[in-house]
């Protein structure tokens, strides 16, 4: 016996709320773009008294009958028939998987009861997420929002952080009305406007505004206590950095009174939240320098507060490098210590080396290792994970679901599952994932140091403005990278780095070049693949142009500064060209690695380069190169060509000193 799932079934949920119904819909909709009609039958929502939160049962007879207690339960039973008995996946929108057709599916008779999940709270922090910005996905903004939220769900996810600063306040409600808890960016305390947007022209200093301060956060309080809300507790300074750089009064001058304020500041947003909402539930991060001075001993906490710690942005469960601060204090959680937490980076934006727009560079075991010492330490109660844009990062994304739903899941199946669910083709698109982290550059002797594409782009941009503006002095935002005496010496050891991973690199972007059949592997992994190979040579060719620069050869830097602009180019090109279908337009606002600027930064310092080299009527270098031998020393035209641009002469001037790639 058998219930027939079909285009004819009708879903019968009295007096549900918008999120339930938000999920019936959705449910509905893939039930009529995968079935086809039979029987007329029914599936019916009831409430009914359950074990545990967001847990539910579905019984099968005649009737399907779903029982749950909260919203998350029927949400999680509704996406539960979605992906196990038609079956769509997780990913279905992120990763072009097409519906499933078939005449109707069989549901045997029996009941289906929900393992809940070991993670408390679970869910996403879609942050830089200047790619959804203003794509429109076939339709419009909303849907793409709306598609991020329900991938959340599909993968278990009861909270979000659903954008940063404007974004996140602009889909709290949607993110609400699809049934998920909201929590709140670290450096924005109970998602409060930014002072500085709220009161411009103030210096955002607690000291002197402290009651303005406290406008903001109760205001706050009172816009979203109608929400399921994890309150983020915490104190930073504007722009994501710690408040001491904003304030001008030089009192908290030690870990003690920097932690001290801290400390204060909590207890009070505490009081605020209390006085709106009942019974509410409080995070704070350890982030970066709070990580520091919580460590010393120097800041407060409830002990029912969350404490939330923070990876490196690489996956280490260490302090983050701040600027060229990096202490790697351990941030594990701590055994026996309470509710405790992570916020973990499947991507990362630091302008130095990490990740955004390329899959997380390191393995599934490293993520597993990781992730399974913080349950090891009892950080079982909060993981918000950043996943950025989403359709880059859906590997993890898609192991650290079974993660948090089964904690004992191991890594070592991961890869065959997600490709045999997502791609054709499985042995060889298996071998490109296997692959990839051992292909990437390796910038310091840490298991996480490994480069992602701001390596390059932001780097090469670095040396181009540094040149232009202080010649051979040092680049003070390389001192993470290596803090030598001169910018040739950087330069060199930048250049070093390079030159030694760009033979695996090549080695694997010509492995993904085997086989583009399919458009999905093309615009992820072969993508990735260029990204790294092309943009890699871009700062190559960077430092190798600083290099002849500052050593007298302005003529060769000239021609390597151009071949750089040529690489970021190719990488910019591969970038665009994976858009298709209703991806079109999805890499447009690639303002944070922002390959095109680099490109644009290489043409810059080529300018410069020639303003320096060339003789000031632009003149010598054309007759050198364009002129035959025989006619360079007459004079009797000065020229006889309208000036050539940059570009027109870089041209030339490869082809005539031999620069070819």
């Amino acid at each position: 016996m058998y219930f027939s799932l079909n285009t004819n079934t009708q879903i019968f949920a009295p007096s549900c709320s918008v999120a339930v119904l938000n999920a019936i819909n959705i449910l509905r909709r893939d039930i009529n773009s995968s079935l086809g009609a039979a029987e007329n039958n029914f599936i019916r929502l009831k409430t009914s008294k359950m074990p545990k939160p967001e847990s539910y049962i579905i019984d099968v007879g005649e009737e399907l009958s779903i029982f749950a207690e909260d919203d998350l339960g029927f949400i999680y039973a509704l996406l539960f028939i979605s992906k196990e008995l038609i079956g769509i996946e997780p990913f279905w929108f992120w990763l072009d998987c097409p519906f499933p057709k078939k005449d109707f599916t069989k549901i045997p008779y029996g009941k289906y009861i929900s393992k809940p999940a070991d993670i408390r709270f679970r869910g996403w922090f879609l942050n830089d997420e200047v790619l959804l910005m203003n794509w429109r996905a076939d339709s419009d903004n909303e849907t793409v929002w709306r598609m991020a939220f329900e991938a959340l769900l599909r993968c278990g996810g009861n909270i979000v952080i659903p954008g940063t600063d404007k974004m996140a306040k602009k889909n709290a409600a949607l993110a609400a009305e699809m049934g998920l808890w909201i929590t709140h960016h670290h450096a924005e305390p109970l998602g409060a406007e930014m002072f500085s947007r709220a009161y411009p022209g103030k210096i955002a200093s607690f000291e002197e505004y402290p009651e303005l301060f406290y406008k903001l956060w109760e205001d706050a309080v009172i816009a979203q206590k109608n929400y399921n809300v994890v309150w983020n507790l915490c104190f930073r300074g504007q722009g994501d950095k710690p408040f001491w750089s904003d304030d001008k009064s030089g009192k908290y001058n030690t870990p003690q009174k920097k932690g001290e304020l801290i400390s204060q500041v909590i207890s009070k947003q505490c009081e605020i939240v209390k006085k709106h909402v009942k019974n509410p539930i409080f995070c704070t991060n350890l982030y970066g320098e709070l990580m520091e001075l919580y460590k010393q001993g120097h800041i407060r906490l409830d002990p029912q507060i969350i404490k939330v710690y923070a990876d490196n942005g690489y996956g280490k469960m260490v302090t983050r490098r701040r600027d060229s601060h990096d202490l790697r204090v351990p941030s594990m959680p701590k055994k026996g210590a309470g509710r405790q937490g992570i916020y973990y980076h499947i991507s990362f934006y630091d302008l130095q080396a990490a990740n955004h727009i390329t899959m997380f560079p390191n393995t599934t075991e490293f993520v597993n290792r990781e992730l399974s010492l913080v349950l090891e330490n009892d950080g079982r109660d909060f993981w918000i994970i950043n996943c950025s844009n989403i359709r880059p990062h859906t590997f993890f994304l898609d192991f650290i679901r079974k993660k948090w739903t089964d904690t004992k899941t191991d890594s070592s199946a991961h890869c065959a599952e997600y490709v045999n669910t997502y791609y054709s083709n499985s042995a060889f698109v298996q071998k490109c994932f296997n692959e990839y982290p051992k292909a990437l550059i390796q910038y310091a002797p840490y298991e996480d140091a490994f480069c992602g594409e701001q390596f390059y782009t932001e780097n090469s941009r670095l040396i181009a403005n540094s040149i232009i503006r202080s010649g051979n002095a040092p680049c003070e935002q390389l001192n993470w990278f290596d803090n030598s005496e001169t910018l040739l010496e950087q330069v060199i050891k930048i250049k070093e780095l390079c030159q030694k991973g760009l033979p695996k690199l090549s080695s694997y972007l010509q492995l993904c070049s085997e086989n583009e059949a399919c458009p999905l592997f093309c615009a992820t992994v072969l993508l990735w693949a260029k990204i790294h190979y092309f943009c890699a040579n871009g700062l190559f060719k960077t430092c190798m142009s600083a290099e002849k620069y500052l050593c007298g050869d302005y003529e060769t830097a000239f021609v390597l500064a151009g071949d750089s602009a040529e690489y970021f180019d190719k990488a910019n090109s591969a970038l665009r060209s994976s858009e298709y279908g209703k991806w079109q337009g999805f890499y447009q606002n690639d303002c944070l690695a922002d390959i095109k600027h680099s490109a644009y930064m290489a043409r810059k310092l080529m300018g410069y380069i020639r303003e320096i080299g060339d003789n000031p009527s632009h003149y010598s270098w054309y007759r050198k190169f364009v002129y035959a031998p025989q006619d360079r020393d007459i004079y009797l035209l000065l020229v006889t060509d309208n000036h050539y641009t940059d570009e027109e002469l870089y041209k030339v001037m490869k082809l005539k000193t031999n620069k070819k790639d």
